[in-house]
């Protein structure tokens, strides 16, 4: 499971030092493997009370209007 701490780590490395990271699309893999880009990004308060995790981020996707070639390289960054 990702947090907001992690994922904003992740990103800053990618977008601060890398101008290639900062202009990339953001994609996100099904399980069935069919890419989807983001549309929204959105931060939800849980109502369950007690609950540990109060809020949550959540990203909307949408099938990938426009497909990209096929992948040459890929670093898993967490």
């Amino acid at each position: 499971m990702l947090n907001g701490k992690t994922l904003t780590r992740v990103l800053d490395k990618l977008i601060k030092k890398s101008e290639v990271g900062a202009n990339a699309r953001i994609q996100v893999q099904m399980p069935n493997g069919d890419l989807h880009d983001i549309t929204e990004v959105r931060l939800m308060e849980n109502m369950v009370i007690g609950q540990f995790e109060t809020h949550r981020i959540v990203l909307k996707t949408e099938p990938e209007r426009h497909k990209m070639s096929k992948v040459i390289r890929s670093n898993q960054l967490i």
